[in-house]
């Protein structure tokens, strides 16, 4: 607590030694707060932390093995890169011969190695982002913390970064938290991900069941484009839930378990999973609709369609690789699997 305000409220969690984690929201729900509680920098008011059975909640910052990667790189200028990577080293007073060595290790898994005197105003953003890695893997620590690291980077570099850090923490077999508002950067780097909000944990899962499953409005629009749906429930055929919808009746196979016989509720369907007709030729799918083709905006690698349905009711779609496709009239397409039905 930080006076009346709870920053951090009643978080369980269990991460995997050996994964790459992520706490994942938006600014001000608390994943930061969480790092600093994990790196000893504040103290909880309530709760234990523990690394793996070694309880550390009392336990000062300088003494977990914890190593630390910050958004702002925080290399000392007037130091080489060698120096700055042996500081943590120095001390924990280790000799001069058992140093070095472990500094040259830690250079050549961040591919830095011919750069060890150069300083850090000599490097590009990349490089200074990979010494601060090796610094904090040079003490070979217990838990590696990464507090947005890539966010200072331009955006090529970013998704540079992304693969490489996940092989090297993944090759030194390190357990690592990540914290990050980028949903991408989430996505593509992690084995778990807890999604916070207002100091909670709203949903915790692996990337594809946290993208394809959210457990609720909040999580599947956080978590990149999505149409909201609001329907009503008005049957089951088998394994289907049988929605009457402003788009229409569909069908549903994705829902929660205890989702009531009947009653009100908000449907998730991302736009890549739209599939347009061509022609008279309708999409192969659990759900097929009559819609309006509005307007197309070229993206690249793909086009979002604008789809109008009814009177009023426009939704969006993504194609992939899209050929021009005129305005006008189309049958549209969506699997039961992807009407997602939410909690809340």
């Amino acid at each position: 607590m930080f006076g009346k305000t709870v920053a951090v409220d009643r978080v369980d969690l269990s991460i995997p030694a050996g994964s790459l984690f992520f706490l994942l929201g938006p600014s001000g729900c608390g994943k930061t707060t969480l790092l600093r509680m994990l790196a000893g920098f504040t103290q909880p008011t309530d709760g234990r932390i523990r690394f793996g059975d070694d309880d550390v909640t009392d336990r000062a910052a300088n003494k977990r093995n914890c190593g630390m990667v910050f958004q702002s790189y925080a290399l000392w200028p007037h130091m080489t890169v060698r120096e700055n990577v042996a500081f943590g080293l120095k001390v924990r007073k280790l000799a001069g011969d058992v140093r070095e060595k472990a500094v040259d290790e830690a250079l050549r898994m961040v591919q830095m190695a011919a750069y060890g005197q150069r300083k850090p105003n000599e490097l590009s953003g990349g490089q200074q982002q990979r010494v601060a890695l090796a610094r904090a893997l040079v003490i070979k620590p217990t838990l590696l913390l990464l507090d947005e690291p890539l966010s200072n980077l331009d955006a090529k570099l970013r998704l540079d970064m992304r693969s490489q850090i996940r092989t090297i923490c993944k090759d030194a077999g390190i357990t690592g938290v990540y914290v990050t508002h980028d949903q991408k950067e989430a996505m593509s780097m992690a084995d778990g991900i807890a999604v916070m909000r207002d100091g909670n944990v709203v949903q915790m899962g692996d990337p594809r069941t946290l993208y394809h499953r959210p457990a609720n409005r909040f999580v599947a629009d956080f978590l990149g484009e999505t149409n909201f749906i609001p329907g009503e429930i008005v049957g089951r055929e088998g394994d289907f839930v049988i929605l009457e919808t402003a788009l229409g009746t569909l069908k549903s196979s994705t829902y929660f378990d205890d989702l009531p016989e009947t009653g009100n509720v908000t449907c998730s369907i991302r736009p890549e999973t739209i599939r347009l007709g061509h022609g008279d030729e309708p999409p192969k799918t659990d759900n097929v609709l009559d819609a309006d083709h509005q307007r197309t905006m070229f993206l690249g690698e793909m086009a979002q369609y604008t789809l109008r349905i009814g009177d009023r009711v426009e939704i969006k779609s993504f194609e992939l690789n899209a050929r021009a496709r005129e305005a006008g009239p189309v049958k549209i397409g969506v699997d039961a699997r992807d009407v997602v039905i939410l909690q809340d």
